[in-house]
Order: structure tokens, then sequence, then C-alpha cells
């Protein structure tokens, strides 16, 4: 059994250890022009990657290991919005509908996804282009996401925990910067 759970760390170590340190800085960097800019980051993402998203955009409205201002961040994931405009149009759209709502040109958007293909994220993001928002994305290495927004961050995996794992690493190294 110890065995085994050496190994499972061992690949999320190596998964971790080969994001490049670049894609971190650059998805920093436009963030941190947004808020000097007064605006916002908006998360969002389906399932584990929506629980991801509100624990980041927590870490930022909170204080992430240090006393600091709040800073603007909403995640999309609100269980209301989701299930009212599922319901009344389809879920395909319960990102879109609230970037239309929320998003103003400046922003950041952020759109989390371990295949890179979750629809209602990828039309998020051509909503956010739209609005003049800046876009950020965190995908394992494949999938359309990665190509579309201004700053991919890859995680080296198709392995959605180790694609998970590397995303929120990646997300606190943001928080710290």
């Amino acid at each position: 059994m110890n065995d085994s759970i050496v190994a499972e760390l061992k690949r999320s170590a190596e998964t971790i250890t080969h994001i490049d340190p670049a894609q971190i800085r650059a998805a920093a960097d436009l963030i941190i022009e947004s808020f000097r800019n007064g605006g916002q980051i908006i998360f969002m993402g389906n399932g584990g990657s929506s629980a991801d998203a509100q624990h980041i955009a927590a870490e930022f409205s909170g204080r992430y290991m240090m006393e600091r201002p709040a800073l603007p961040s909403i995640c999309l994931s609100n269980i209301a919005p989701v299930t009212a405009i599922g319901n009344d149009y389809t879920y395909d759209i319960v990102f879109k509908r609230q970037i239309e709502a929320n998003c103003r040109k400046g922003d950041v958007v952020v759109g989390m996804s371990t295949s890179g293909n979750s629809k209602n994220v990828v039309l998020a993001i051509e909503a956010a282009k739209e609005k003049g928002a800046k876009t950020i994305s965190f995908t394992g290495d494949c999938g359309v996401l990665k190509d579309m927004v201004d700053c991919p961050v890859i995680i080296p995996s198709k392995e959605t925990p180790r694609i998970q794992e590397g995303y929120l690493c990646a997300n606190h190294i943001i928080c710290g910067i």
C-alpha cells in the first residue's frame, strides 16, 4: 500500500515540476494589471474545477498567507444562476450568460477545464473576449481552450487528478505573487 501512495505522490510532483513557470508568471502579470486598472478576476469551471475556481476566487478576496486589501474576484459557480440559466436555456451557456452580465473590458476571465473542451467554458471565454476582457486557461495538455486564450497555463498531463493538482499549485503561486 505504501508503495502505491509513494507512486501517486511522485506522479503528482513530476507533473507539478514540469509546469512552465513563464506561463504562471504571464497569468500573474495579466491579473496584476487588471487589479491595478480597477478590474476583477472571474473564475469558472465544472465539477472539481468548479470547486478549484471557488477556492482560488476566495484566496483573492481573502488574504492568502498575508494581510492585504481584498482583491475583486468572483466565481460563476453559484448554484442559483447555474441552475436557472441551465433550466431556462441550456447548460452550455450557464457561464456565458453570467459573463454577459458581470464582465467588463479590463477584467480577466479564467477558465478551468481538465479536458480543455468544456463547451460552457469555451463559450464563456469567447464572450469574455468580445467584451474586451483578457483570458486565461488552466487545462491539461489537450483541448481547444488553451489555444483560444490570451494566456494558457498548461498542466503537462492527461490525468484529471494531476491536472487539478497542477492548477491548484499554479494558482496558489499566482496568489502569492
